[in-house]
């Protein structure tokens, strides 16, 4: 197979969250340690940073990436999901595994993979740990897919774990409240492994605690260490960050390649994570942490995080897709000037669609469409809910039709949003 067809077959052969959603997921760990124990454990033979949570866990991940990349390590990432080429997941040093690999990956331990018959993270996380290890990483940033206890990823003994925030996501297969879906990412918590919690909240920090206790590990809050503000953009690209230590004499400025304000969050876990990592023996200068964070989007490629995609009229897209991360969206969106709002919108059928419309801006034009994935909820389905909530548009065959009628419409001063899933940005990034 060449390597368009390796990834039909990777999407359509095996079972993907990604596309057909709960039928993807499996309640244990059978495979990835069969699949692991075939490989050799390729995760023993690097360090490793362990990041869950339900909104910035890609974002952090990015960030550490890129500093320890600006403090010379060999640096690989694993994230998900991609949003234009699967070799996105994979990255060493912010470069994709090579196509190469991953067609030799698949077409030379098919026996392994007929016996064991791996979903596709299993076999997408055993390709990257045994990528990390042949390329001879430093350390791997691994982000984990969906929960955290008996995610494919949560094999490995980190360095540190991270766990950004606790919000009402994945319902189905989580938990319907916060401290169930607590429990499911505190399960990367390790005997001895640091720990460190993006943000406390009231309802799950006992969780954290006992975890934490139970497993012998150093338990912080970023939140009661960090203080962050976001500032303006300084130029395209870049926003300026004032940050101040809570609990000792220091502060300084930033500027960070990622424009959401909602970044204020992810820096303090940022820098609580570097505290710890610089405790292990980490070299991590402020040097390399500032450059590291200016060069995230140069150094490791990620996209779909308030991105500009053009100046005129303004047209910036973003990734948050759950009633947390789409609040933190409406709030910049209404904070940036414009006259009048025009937003390219579709979600997923298996969130909890109502809750986040219940959200969205009222005074705007909507453009309902539908992602190109099989969970795509119909753009006409999706404006007939919408209307409920006092959303008004019109629905369009596919996200790049809707864009195309939005910037038809849009005048200079207006505003463009794409958003409301990973999938719908997916669709229209370069």
């Amino acid at each position: 197979m060449n390597y368009q067809e390796t990834i039909q077959f990777l999407f359509s052969q095996l079972p993907m969250y990604q596309r057909i959603g709960k039928a993807a997921y499996k309640a244990n760990l059978d495979n990835t340690l069969a699949l692991d124990s075939y490989f050799n454990h390729p995760h023993r033979q690097f360090k490793s940073i362990h990041v869950a949570g339900t909104n910035g866990k890609g974002s952090v991940s990015h960030m550490l990436a890129s500093v320890l990349m600006e403090a010379g390590y060999r640096v690989g990432l694993y994230t998900s999901p991609h949003l234009k080429d699967f070799r996105e997941r994979i990255k060493v040093n912010g470069q994709m595994i090579t196509e190469e690999y991953v067609v030799d990956f698949i077409a030379n331990h098919g026996a392994i993979f007929n016996e064991v018959k791996p979903s596709f993270f299993e076999m997408t996380v055993a390709m990257a740990f045994q990528y990390f290890a042949t390329e001879k990483v430093d350390v791997a940033v691994i982000e984990v897919g969906l929960g955290g206890r008996l995610d494919s990823t949560n094999i490995i003994t980190p360095e540190l774990a991270v766990i950004t925030n606790i919000g009402l996501d994945h319902t189905d297969l989580l938990g319907n409240s916060l401290k169930s879906i607590a429990l499911e990412k505190a399960g990367i918590i390790k005997p001895g492994a640091p720990v460190l919690i993006g943000e406390t909240h009231g309802e799950t920090k006992g969780v954290f605690i006992e975890k934490a206790r139970e497993q012998g590990a150093p338990l912080s809050f970023a939140d009661e260490l960090y203080k962050v503000d976001p500032m303006g953009i300084v130029n395209r690209g870049l926003r300026l960050f004032a940050i101040e230590a809570q609990q000792r004499d220091w502060q300084c400025h930033v500027k960070l390649g990622l424009l959401g304000e909602y970044q204020a969050k992810n820096l303090a876990t940022f820098f609580a994570a570097a505290d710890i990592l610089r405790g292990n023996g980490f070299a991590i200068t402020e040097l390399n942490t500032k450059s590291g964070l200016e060069k995230v989007v140069v150094n490791t490629s990620l996209l779909g995080r308030w991105q500009v995609l053009d100046e005129n009229p303004l047209t910036i897209c973003d990734t948050g897709h759950n009633a947390h991360g789409v609040e933190q969206v409406v709030k910049q969106l209404l904070n940036t000037p414009h006259n009048q709002l025009h937003i390219v919108f579709g979600v997923v059928g298996d969130k909890d669609v109502r809750q986040i419309l219940a959200l969205m801006p009222g005074k705007a034009q909507y453009y309902f469409s539908r992602a190109s994935i099989p969970r795509a909820l119909e753009a006409e389905q999706l404006k007939l809910l919408a209307s409920e909530y006092g959303l008004h548009g019109n629905a369009y065959d596919s996200v790049r039709e809707a864009l195309d009628a939005a910037r038809g419409n849009a005048r200079q001063n207006d505003l463009i949003f794409i958003g409301g899933s990973t999938f719908v940005v997916a669709d229209i990034v370069p």
